[in-house]
């Protein structure tokens, strides 16, 4: 099936009309009785909720129900919110502010019912992962209910839902310290290790990963060592460990050349966890080891990085595990959570688990036997040539869903508004090394080259919201961008025993990242911007919504999400020029419900009013036509979700950005 970006509301609906023809859902999914009582509405992360009170008819006219702003909470106010909050029996659970406080809010009118804070001292200063997170998980028995977060400290905490108070008999005083029984020694104030996902609680086994400090410039080739571990939700008890370095004698141990696993740190799990509970499986998706951008110190395939992981939910002891990225050199981590989903394909009844990712792949697999619905082929991948680095021969390609966003770096993905443009583009890449997915970077040098480009790397396709999936449909909904990251490498500065850090020479002054670079928290490292006279030096989409048929393993529609900024739409270079919708670049997370696919956008943009803000878009979910869009006075950071109460549906969203701290917005339909 041809894949195309909508271009308008005819071609989309006749395209929609086309392949909308599916059987009914087969068994419950999604959030359920209206609730949303976990970060992906469900154990499976569909982030579903089959409600329609809110539709296609009124959504441009949704009013504010309620607001809940987050700057007194900590010591400074937050400017990146990235909550997706929680609602069982009326009330509205998150996370919030700079110290990582919880709050419990009346789900019909936002007011604060009980608020806790942890004030951490210098370990929570020493953290590295700050702010308040991704949110926070709820358990219950049918008797006691719990929420479990963990703080900036690393340490998860288990708090009565209905008083907010620690409760005595989990842990010591409600608290367990994640930086013991880790199952080697740490600094309990300056060890570098945390956690911004959520915990996933599944038939009271509570499930933690870790994170670490950004991998490019790492201050040496060891670190702390990645591990996933399941606690008893009533007691705090941990049950079990499951090494993500497999040690000496364990398998996957000799995937590691030269004792690197004896030294190497992180191969965490710092995107959100998946549970199946019938089938009593979790799901992990795992980062790289120590050092995003040069493995010469980590020699081999290194199991289980990169790796989509099956374990026992009650054990820890895996069932399968998939490698997406063989030795990865791009800082490729599986950032999102894995979508557990049922699905039709080849003929059969096939219970799948779909992982979204950063190189704008989709991997499809059985959950139960771990195989790929569709081959995966093995591919030879371009070789570099920097001193001392280990190169994997192969990489995996997926044959079915086609990459839902570019990948690489070709000359038909440059700017071609113009043919002048176009030129400048070519001149502007002259010095740099670019090519197809899995180009590796290059030592930086002044004459050239001075990094290598790509697209569906450093900077994610797909990063840390994932998406989401419909399972009256079968089809999942991702959102991702094009952009351009520059990965080159430098000496580190002295002392640092590894050979090189992430950075670019340029003129003969090396910087880290570059000019004009950003750095991310998770997944996104330095990025260096290359523009074209102030333009994007890629040609548009910059962000989309594509919807993918899980029985088919086809794109049903792509969708630009975003409107164009005005930085592009009134460039004197483009005067007269009629310029489509060209979305844009950022980070977003989809919610889908009985009849809409609903994102923001990312970033400050031109809004109907003039009024600085972004939007806030409503899609028909069976065409990818827009249907309506409601202003927010800041972007989407946080997912958005939605919940019935007292018979009015509510749809909440945490935005921030800018200079506008932290904020949790509630719509509804307008009375």
């Amino acid at each position: 099936m041809k894949t195309r970006i909508a271009r308008s509301a005819s071609l989309v609906v006749a395209f929609g009309a086309l392949l909308w023809t599916t059987g009914p859902v087969r068994g419950q999914a999604g959030a359920k009785n209206g609730e949303w009582p976990t970060y992906g509405g469900d154990l499976a992360h569909t982030r579903y909720a089959p409600l329609d009170q809110i539709s296609a008819a009124n959504f441009s006219n949704l009013e504010v129900a309620w607001r809940f702003k987050t700057q007194n909470l900590g010591p400074r106010p937050e400017f990146n919110f990235e909550s997706t909050p929680l609602m069982v029996n009326g009330k509205v659970f998150s996370t919030a502010g700079t110290r990582r406080d919880v709050v419990a809010l009346d789900g019909a009118t936002g007011e604060l019912i009980w608020m806790h804070s942890e004030r951490e001292g210098p370990r929570g200063a020493a953290a590295p992962r700050q702010l308040s997170g991704r949110g926070l998980a709820y358990w219950t028995d049918g008797r006691e209910e719990r929420i479990l977060y963990v703080t900036p400290g690393y340490r998860l905490v288990a708090l009565d839902a209905n008083t907010g108070r620690p409760v005595p008999s989990f842990g010591r005083d409600g608290i367990v310290d994640l930086k013991l029984e880790f199952d080697q020694e740490l600094d309990l104030v300056k060890a570098p290790v945390g956690l911004h996902s959520t915990p996933i609680v599944a038939k009271s086994v509570v499930i933690v990963g870790a994170a670490f400090e950004t991998g490019a410039n790492p201050k040496s080739r060891s670190n702390v060592k990645g591990a996933v571990r399941g606690y008893d939700a009533r007691t705090g008890k941990r049950l079990w460990l499951f090494r993500t370095i497999p040690q000496l004698g364990e398998f996957g141990n000799d995937t590691w050349e030269k004792d690197s696993w004896r030294y190497t740190g992180n191969t965490g799990v710092w995107a959100q966890i998946s549970v199946d509970e019938e089938l009593g499986i979790a799901y992990l998706p795992v980062e790289l080891p120590t050092h995003d951008y040069y493995g010469g110190e980590r020699p081999g395939n290194t199991l289980f990085s990169e790796s989509l992981v099956a374990v026992d939910l009650q054990t820890g002891q895996r069932k399968w595990h998939y490698q997406l990225v063989h030795h990865g050199i791009w800082d490729m981590d599986i950032p999102c959570a894995p979508i557990l989903a049922d699905i039709t394909a080849n003929g059969r009844m096939i219970k799948a688990v779909a992982q979204p990712s950063k190189q704008g792949f989709l991997y499809v697999f059985d959950r139960v036997t771990g195989e790929p619905i569709w081959p995966i082929v093995e591919r030879p991948a371009p070789k570099g040539d920097v001193p001392g680095e280990w190169y994997s021969p192969t990489q995996p390609f997926p044959t079915k869903p086609p990459a839902y966003d570019r990948q690489g770096l070709s000359v038909d993905d440059l700017i071609d508004f113009t043919p002048e443009l176009r030129a400048e583009a070519m001149k502007a890449i002259a010095r740099y090394k670019i090519g197809p997915l899995f180009t590796p970077p290059v030592v930086s040098r002044a004459e050239g080259p001075i990094a290598t480009l790509a697209m569906a790397a450093q900077a994610p396709a797909t990063n840390w919201p994932g998406g989401s999936y419909d399972p009256e449909t079968h089809t999942l909904y991702v959102g991702s961008q094009s952009a351009v990251a520059v990965m080159g490498l430098v000496p580190p500065p002295p002392g640092i025993d590894v050979r090189y850090h992430q950075g670019t020479v340029l003129t003969g002054a090396r910087t880290s990242g570059g000019s004009g670079a950003t750095a991310g928290a998770e997944g996104g490292g330095a990025v260096q911007s290359l523009d074209v006279q102030g333009l994007p030096l890629i040609k548009p989409p910059y962000g989309r919504i594509s919807a993918i048929d899980l029985d088919k393993g086809e794109i049903r529609w792509q969708v630009a999400n975003g409107e164009t900024p005005d930085r592009i739409r009134n460039h004197p270079a483009l005067k007269g020029m009629s310029i489509p919708r060209t979305g844009r670049p950022g980070i977003i997370g989809t919610l889908v419900t009985k009849t809409l696919v609903i994102a923001g956008e990312p970033g400050f943009g031109p809004t109907p009013s003039g009024q600085r803000g972004s939007m806030l878009r409503a899609y028909d979910k069976a065409s990818g036509r827009e249907v309506g869009a409601v202003y927010m006075p800041a972007p989407q950071t946080g997912s958005p979700m939605t919940y019935m109460l007292n018979g009015k549906q509510y749809l909440v969203v945490a935005i921030s950005g800018g200079n506008y701290p932290g904020e949790l917005l509630a719509f509804k339909v307008a009375e």
